[in-house]
C-alpha cells in the first residue's frame, strides 16, 4: 500500500479528522487506487495516530461511499464505475444551475470581480499546462457561486457529489491532455449573465458547463 511520506498534515484537527482528511485525499487523487486494501496499522503508523481514529475515519469514508468495510475481512477503496459519470454529473449540473439562478439576484459587484479573478487564474493555469491547479480554480469558481446562493442544501449535496467527481477528474487528468478553454468561455458567459441579472441564462450556461465535460470524460475514460 503506497503511502507517501512527504505530505502535509493538517493542523488543529483531531486524530480522527486528520485521518479522515488525509485518507480521503489519497483516495480522491489516486494515491490509494480503486480496490486497494487499506491496512489500518499501516495507515496509523503513516499518520502518527492510533488505530482507533483510523477505524473511525474508515467508517466515515464508507458512509461517503469511498471505501468498502467488511468486518473480519479486508477493507478496500471502493471501485469507480464509468457509468457513474452519467449519474453524478446531471445531479451536480442541476444543483449548480439552481445555485447560478439564485446567485444572479444576490450577487454583489465585488463578488462579480472575485469570479472574474478566479476565471482568469483558471485560464492562466490552462495556458501554463497546470491541469490540477486549473481544476482547483474551476472548483473555487463554482463553489463561490454555490456559497453566494445562500442555500445550505445545495451546498451540502454539492460537496457530497463533488468528492466522487474529483476521483474521475484525477483519473482523467492523469491519462489525457485536455483543452478546457470552453469552460473559461462558459464561465465568462455566466458572469456576464449575472451582471445583466439574467437568471435564466446564467442557469442554462451553468448546466451546459457541467454536462459538456461529462460527455467528454465519459468518452475518454
Amino acid at each position: 500500500m503506497p503511502i507517501p511520506n512527504d505530505f502535509l498534515a493538517p493542523n488543529r484537527m483531531s486524530a480522527k479528522e486528520r485521518a479522515l482528511s488525509q485518507i480521503q485525499r489519497w483516495i480522491i487523487d489516486g494515491t490509494l487506487q480503486p480496490k486497494e486494501q487499506l491496512i489500518d496499522a499501516d495507515l496509523a503508523e503513516a499518520l502518527g495516530v492510533s488505530r482507533t481514529p483510523i477505524r473511525e475515519a474508515l467508517l466515515l469514508l464508507e458512509a461517503q461511499g469511498l471505501v468498502e468495510v467488511h468486518p473480519g475481512k479486508a477493507t478496500r477503496v471502493k471501485d469507480i464505475e464509468k457509468n457513474d459519470i452519467l449519474k453524478m454529473y446531471p445531479v451536480l449540473a442541476t444543483l449548480h444551475a439552481l445555485a447560478a439562478e439564485l446567485t444572479t439576484s444576490l450577487i454583489l459587484p465585488e463578488q462579480i470581480e472575485q469570479l472574474k479573478a478566479l476565471n482568469a487564474q483558471f485560464s492562466e493555469s490552462i495556458e501554463n499546462n497546470e491541469p490540477y491547479q486549473a481544476m482547483e480554480f474551476d472548483e473555487q469558481f463554482h463553489n463561490l457561486i454555490v456559497e453566494i446562493s445562500d442555500n445550505m442544501y445545495i451546498s451540502s449535496f454539492s460537496s457530497s457529489i463533488q468528492i466522487h467527481i474529483r476521483r474521475f477528474k484525477y483519473v482523467f487528468l492523469k491519462q489525457h491532455e485536455t483543452n478546457t478553454y470552453n469552460s473559461v468561455q462558459e464561465h465568462a458567459a455566466i458572469i456576464e449573465a449575472m451582471e445583466k441579472h439574467d437568471e435564466a441564462k446564467a442557469s442554462t450556461i451553468m448546466k451546459q458547463n457541467l454536462l459538456r465535460p461529462m460527455s467528454e470524460l465519459y468518452t475518454l475514460i
